[in-house]
């Protein structure tokens, strides 16, 4: 039985990244609620922490982890280290004696709680006291219903506050309005749009060097030019290529040759790797992994179904939240850094009607990154693939990118 995953990010009031909360099914009908949840929380243990660790997926951040009234009367969460999870409990688990006697072992030995879901009934009071983050799922209880409780749990206790599915910005600012400490959702992959720049600047060399890294033809004199304009960006470079993930025989010490060295494709990889880091600096560093995530996932995808496609495909990724990392539409975007063809036209395909490998991959992933794992057997279908296959392809690319962030 193959163990799906996936991660969404739980950010503070900075944008900053606090943790993750991990997605999981043992198959993509397992999105039904026919299944037992305690199952999928046991395998989901045993190939994460009993296999590479939770630090795997989560990078090292803490993990949300949902956990079923079954699995919390066995006490599963002590199979994982305390200081690596936050323990979920669900809003259909039975606020029981036995639940609660349950909660407050792994209390006394240094777990912290999370109640999913939040919706207030005098059964839980009692839970409030072991709980330290109350999640409220605002598609089910939207903002303007849940004032009272918000209001009480900030002036009578210390419980930290979580707004789940924030997906505009203007939630999410009514959400920071209203004591809101952390925010998962999708709000920070969308356009806000500003009309003066500080850093216009250093954008338009970053744009100069997108560019020059999409261009059919690489003019490596006028890369090499463009870079020697930034010593941030030489740093990196240099760094990038010397830190061990190369054979070197000796250090490479100037920009010249570490174009030299890294040959056209790893180039073009790396320049929109910095330009497009370097361009998110002001947003969440999660928007940035992202990126790197979706850019590497889509180039292992299309190895597999259209190998021709494999470098548009590691592009289409990378650019794939240039809209939110340049606050402009994708259209305006598109018009400062014309793509090829096949690049363009998935940018563009909002309505997910188009049907080639770059655009099903894309898709593919972020079906992943959501959940939802029906649409993302859909799509397998579409490019006959297995959704295992997919599914490495993403835990292969969250890794690559956390050693990518980690250089």
């Amino acid at each position: 039985m193959q163990l799906y995953l996936a991660r969404q990010a739980i950010l503070g009031r900075k944008q900053n990244l606090v943790a993750y909360e991990l997605l999981f099914r043992d198959g993509p009908e397992n999105s039904f609620p026919n299944i037992d949840p305690h199952v999928a929380t046991s395998k989901l243990i045993n190939r994460t922490h009993f296999n590479k660790g939770l630090s795997h997926i989560s990078g090292g951040k803490r993990a949300l982890i949902n956990f079923s009234e079954v699995s919390l009367l066995k006490r599963l969460p002590l199979l994982l280290p305390k200081d690596e999870i936050i323990i979920e409990i669900l809003e259909d688990v039975t606020p029981s004696d036995a639940v609660y006697q349950a909660c407050v072992e792994m209390y006394r030995q240094g777990y912290v709680f999370a109640l999913d879901d939040f919706v207030y009934r005098s059964e839980w009071r009692r839970f409030l006291q072991l709980v330290k983050v109350v999640k409220f799922d605002l598609m089910h209880t939207p903002l303007n219903t849940i004032g009272p409780i918000v209001n009480a749990l900030r002036k009578k206790t210390k419980i930290k506050l979580l707004a789940e599915k924030v997906e505009t910005q203007e939630v999410y600012q009514q959400a920071m309005a209203m004591g809101f400490h952390f925010f998962q959702g999708y709000f920070f992959t969308k356009p806000e749009m500003k009309t003066v720049h500080e850093n216009e600047t250093n954008q338009h060399l970053l744009v100069l060097i997108l560019q020059e890294a999409i261009a059919k033809d690489l003019n490596h004199k006028r890369i090499q030019n463009l870079l020697e304009q930034d010593s941030a960006l030489v740093y990196r470079l240099l760094c990038f290529v010397n830190s061990g993930g190369f054979p070197l025989k000796t250090r490479i010490s100037s920009v010249k040759q570490a174009m030299a060295y890294l040959g056209d494709i790893q180039l073009r990889r790396l320049l929109s790797l910095f330009a497009t880091a370097v361009l998110a600096s002001e947003k969440t560093v999660e928007l940035t992994k992202m990126c790197v995530v979706r850019a590497k996932y889509c180039e292992a995808v299309c190895s597999k179904v259209a190998p021709g496609q494999k470098e548009s495909g590691f592009l289409t990724g990378m650019f794939s939240l240039l809209d939110a990392v340049l606050e402009s539409p994708m259209e305006q975007v598109l018009e400062r850094l014309p793509m090829s063809d096949d690049i363009e036209q998935v940018l563009l395909d909002t309505d997910d009607k188009l049907q080639t490998p770059i655009a099903m991959a894309l898709r593919s992933i972020r079906h992943i990154e959501q959940g939802h794992w029906h649409f993302t057997e859909l799509e397998a279908k579409k490019m006959n693939v297995s959704s295992e296959f997919l599914h490495r392809c993403y835990q292969d690319a969250v890794s690559w990118a956390e050693n990518y962030q980690n250089v």
